[in-house]
């Protein structure tokens, strides 16, 4: 019988029953797929087997003597949690079954049973268990990768940010992050969480320029069903969903006066209800919000609630644009280089010292997120070992007026002596890629995958060349 147990290691199972008849059945059964068996005629056997072992899945009966199958259910998942208990029951025992399903059992199985469901209930078992090692080991990586010392900066400034987001994120104390677009506000809000006491607990992210005005509401708070139009059953906000860890409101500025009201009462009392709801939720949840707009001056105005801007502002931070931080340039143009060369399994060397200079004179209005954007169509334009200026979108290259007119000149004005169809190097390289992008996809009949494919280049690689040579 094929079973979809996991095969990167032997899993270990706890059989738990006072019938030796059953214990040695189910023994030789999950053994025989390859399960680490382990056996117990009791509940107090059965708990000091699991401290010592600590298998991953129990099949344990309910009625036993010493101490029966739920008390030991109790003790087990005191020593962890995420063991998935199977209890066996007989039928007139089934509502105590459920009950123990709601106080953390796994399933429950009724006896006389059939071995192909055990076999089935364990496979699920293991299967949910290996789910949460893997998300448990990405989240692990993930808030690894937030740690502010691995935060790409040369800059001074952003060292001393870096220092007060350590310092910030031990704390629960909300947090107004203010900036330009594109300065890595969401940046600032991750690495406070990854870094805080709440990093287990889940980052929940709301755009609130992004969702419609009349939908912000629901959307922070829930609905019951029946609510509004549309409202078919019960859903949790994002206050319910972030519930232990943190809640980060991105364009907070965005947010209508009314609801401005209510979210300065969950700040101040903690509790909220869902949209068509009475009955009161409580709610353990750090607040981080960040906003591009001046508050301050929206307070004068009247378009902000005062009270609420002193409930937000209770730690500020500032992100640094990157033309103040022109050391950084450098840096991520580098970082994003070989990130997209990676994605796109184009091999580019470096930046030449052109296009360098070119970066570093640009003003950056869109910050670091214009930056990668560059670096990205770059990588994918480039037709050499090294990003050229001829590479960068055209505002950041400054076409008119450079060296390809320089050249043009020192050949003469008349360019009698080009050949037709002549130029530069760069020039007359992209008319050929042009003709051979362009052959390509006729002969796949316009279909983008399998000309991406034949050009052994990624489908987002050939979008930007047919963008640049308007070939459609």
């Amino acid at each position: 019988m094929t079973t979809p147990f996991p095969t990167v290691q032997t899993p270990a199972v706890l059989v738990v029953d006072d019938d030796e008849a059953i214990r040695q059945m189910l023994s030789a059964v999950l053994s025989r797929e390859g399960m680490a068996v382990t056996t117990a005629a009791d509940g107090v056997e059965a708990v000091a087997a699991f401290a010592a072992q600590r298998p991953a899945v129990v099949l344990m009966d309910i009625r036993m003597p010493r101490m029966t199958g739920l008390q030991a259910l109790a003790e087990i998942r005191k020593l962890d949690r995420a063991t998935a208990v199977i209890l066996m029951t007989a039928y007139a025992e089934v509502g105590t079954a459920v009950q123990a399903i709601k106080e953390g059992a796994f399933d429950y199985v009724i006896k006389p049973f059939d071995i192909a469901e055990i076999l089935l209930l364990v496979g699920r078992a293991l299967q949910m268990r290996s789910m949460r090692d893997d998300i448990a080991a990405l989240h692990r990586e993930l808030s690894s990768s937030y740690r502010t010392d691995r935060i790409l900066t040369a800059s001074p400034r952003m060292s001393e940010l870096l220092q007060t987001i350590a310092k910030v994120a031990k704390s629960n104390a909300t947090v107004l992050v203010t900036g330009e677009s594109g300065t890595g506000k969401e940046l600032v809000a991750a690495a406070i969480h990854y870094n805080s006491p709440r990093s287990a607990g889940p980052f929940v992210k709301v755009n609130c320029a992004a969702v419609p005005e009349g939908l912000l509401e629901s959307e922070f708070f829930g609905h019951e069903k029946g609510a509004f139009t549309g409202a078919v059953s019960r859903r949790r906000g994002r206050f319910e969903q972030a519930e232990h860890g943190t809640l980060f409101l991105d364009e907070i500025g965005d947010i209508s006066p009314s609801l401005q009201v209510k979210l300065l009462r969950v700040l101040q009392e903690r509790e909220f209800e869902r949209v068509g709801g009475t009955e009161v939720v409580r709610t353990d949840v750090r607040v981080i919000v960040a906003t591009n707009r001046n508050l301050e001056e929206m307070v004068r105005q009247g378009l902000f609630r005062q009270d609420l801007y002193f409930r937000l502002n209770v730690v500020t931070l500032k992100t640094v644009p990157l033309r103040e931080r022109p050391e950084d340039v450098r840096l991520l143009a580098s970082h994003f280089l070989q990130r997209f060369a990676a994605e796109n399994q184009i091999e580019v060397g470096g930046i030449d010292d052109q296009a360098m200079e070119r970066l570093l004179a640009y003003h950056w209005p869109g910050n670091i997120r214009e930056l990668s954007n560059a670096m990205e169509r770059a990588v994918v334009m480039s037709t050499g070992k090294m990003i050229v200026a001829e590479d960068l979108p055209e505002h950041i290259a400054g076409r008119a007026g450079d060296d390809d007119d320089e050249v043009a000149g020192a050949a003469g004005t008349t360019g009698a002596g080009a050949p037709a169809g002549g130029g530069t190097l760069r020039e007359q390289v992209s008319r050929f890629e042009a003709r051979v992008v362009a052959e390509a996809l006729a002969r796949n009949e316009g279909n983008r995958m399998r000309t991406a494919q034949e050009l052994g280049i990624s489908r987002r690689s050939l979008l930007y060349k047919l963008q640049e040579y308007d070939i459609s």
